[in-house]
């Protein structure tokens, strides 16, 4: 009985309408539930949606004529064109099926009739997951880390972007000085918080949302930085959730009649957007991240197969040429291998993770009875380099892949301790210049990051995650870019031309 009482107040609050009206969570939803809300709320379409490999989500609109016939979508999917969806497909051999992963569903909230869309997988012919799926990888980096740790690995992503409109005069705020500024001085809050609650609406588990550091007026437009964070979630879940946030933000930014977009960087001596990924590992649903107020063994682990793997991740998590122009010192961008606490110059940061026993609540609020409470569930540590031009897929398999790799390794804490720096060392500060100097740098271009995949390879490929193909085509892919000296070369009308080369990407 309390097991019921529980889940009503999971549903009851919960704003995705068809877990609100089938009563379960969405990972409960089967092909029977989806009939039988379409059957009762009068739905029309059906939507299947995917990822191609420019990461973004691809739309097969379906109305449906008949209850057998949305039996037949949700069974047995639909055709497509993989040759046009996979640049390494040959036209020849191009077919691949499409089929619904049903606890995906959720309504759409664009549509002008009752409609329902799900994310997909792709099969091949023999009915196989399509083994160059990015999503498919993902799901098989995750499967390999459970079983070589006995974890589940979790995830949540902090999308950031800029907002371009035209310039107004009124309440202006200061040049880069735009951090969780408030509405009027934040002119896009209304187009946040409606992309929010979509987002949540399409079963997306948001933390919070909130203006950003980064605004400026340049040639009579105003560009205003802004971010929304998800809550930590199974890695697979958690890039369902980000493909599905940037269609939602995407679409709304295009009624309001503004520009949104996620390239990681817009102009000189601006900040950059990232896409920073918080991650954090459970053992039977249980947090496994401290132990008695202290970074646990299994945490170190992993954080040491990120300071191993990590001039290699910037092949999946950076993979333009705009990506290093944001990668550079005194941005709050990470540019030298180490992890800290709370040190936004580090590569990894592990952030306030409510380790001390405390009740903060009562302390502002006298009306509470103070009480012993134990947060520290909600550590996480964060990986700080990638950006929204990323595949969301390959990023989160390649961020697993490195946190397997942490366990693997003999001497996994003796590396965490020697990349570790101390709280309050900024890298980029002159006075600090000898530690960074004994870091290993990132890479400073997408041709350097190709070489690094190249060496880095085996932690990918191992146990079948990465094919040698797909390994392969990632570094043609970012060595065909030249840009070993484009930083340097660029100015900032150079600057400007790529950025409205690339404004869409991601």
């Amino acid at each position: 009985e309390s097991n019921i009482i529980n889940m009503d107040k999971k549903i009851e609050m919960n704003p995705n309408l068809l877990v609100r009206f089938l009563g379960k969570p969405a990972r409960e939803f089967t092909c029977d539930d989806i009939i039988r809300y379409c059957r009762e709320n009068a739905v029309q379409f059906i939507n299947l949606h995917y990822c191609g490999w420019d990461g973004k989500l691809k739309t097969l609109n379906f109305v449906i004529n008949s209850a057998e016939h949305l039996e037949n979508i949700l069974q047995a999917g639909e055709r497509v064109d993989g040759s046009s969806l996979f640049p390494f497909i040959e036209a020849g051999k191009s077919d691949l099926y499409v089929l619904p992963r049903y606890k995906t569903a959720f309504v759409n909230p664009f549509a002008d009739v009752p409609t329902v869309d799900l994310l997909c997988s792709y099969f091949d012919r023999e009915g196989n997951q399509f083994e160059s799926s990015p999503q498919y990888i993902l799901h098989k980096a995750h499967s390999e880390f459970k079983a070589v740790t006995g974890l589940e690995m979790q995830a949540m992503g902090e999308l950031e972007y800029y907002v371009i409109s035209e310039a107004e005069d009124l309440y202006l705020t200061p040049d880069q000085r735009g951090y969780h500024e408030s509405a009027p001085f934040c002119k896009f809050q209304d187009l946040r918080t409606e992309a929010m609650k979509l987002i949540a609406q399409c079963g997306g588990l948001i933390k919070d949302g909130h203006s950003e550091g980064g605004n400026f007026t340049q040639d009579g437009k105003i560009y205003e930085q802004n971010e929304i964070e998800f809550l930590p979630t199974d890695i697979e879940d958690a890039a369902d959730q980000l493909v599905i946030a940037k269609w939602v933000m995407r679409q709304l930014a295009y009624q309001y009649g503004v520009t949104l977009t996620f390239a990681p960087k817009i102009t000189v001596g601006k900040a950059g957007s990232g896409m920073h990924v918080h991650c954090k590992f459970t053992r039977n649903g249980q947090s496994v991240m401290t132990k008695n107020g202290e970074l646990t063994d299994e945490c170190r682990k992993a954080i040491a197969g990120y300071m191993v793997a990590g001039t290699s991740l910037p092949a999946f998590g950076n993979p333009h040429p705009l990506s290093f122009m944001r990668l550079v010192p005194h941005q709050e961008a990470p540019t030298s291998l180490c992890w800290s606490f709370s040190n936004r110059s580090a590569l990894v940061r592990v952030p306030l993770g409510w380790l001390k026993r405390m009740d903060m609540a009562a302390k502002c609020n006298p009306l509470e009875k103070a009480a012993d409470k134990d947060f520290s569930y909600k550590q996480t540590f964060e990986w700080r380099a990638s950006d929204g031009f990323a595949d969301t897929y390959l990023l989160m398999a390649a961020l697993c892949c490195a946190a397997r790799h942490g366990f693997e390794m003999p001497d996994a804490l003796a590396v965490a301790e020697k990349t570790y720096v101390g709280l309050g060392v900024n890298i980029h500060d002159e006075k600090n210049r000898a530690v960074q100097e004994a870091l290993e740098q990132l890479p400073g271009c997408c041709v350097e990051a190709a070489k690094e995949l190249q060496k880095d390879r085996a932690i990918y490929t191992s146990r079948g995650v990465f094919s040698d193909n797909i390994v392969d085509y990632l570094i043609k892919f970012l060595t065909d870019f030249h840009d070993e000296t484009l930083r340097s070369q660029l100015d900032s009308k150079g600057l400007l031309k790529l950025v409205e080369e690339s404004i869409d990407k991601g």
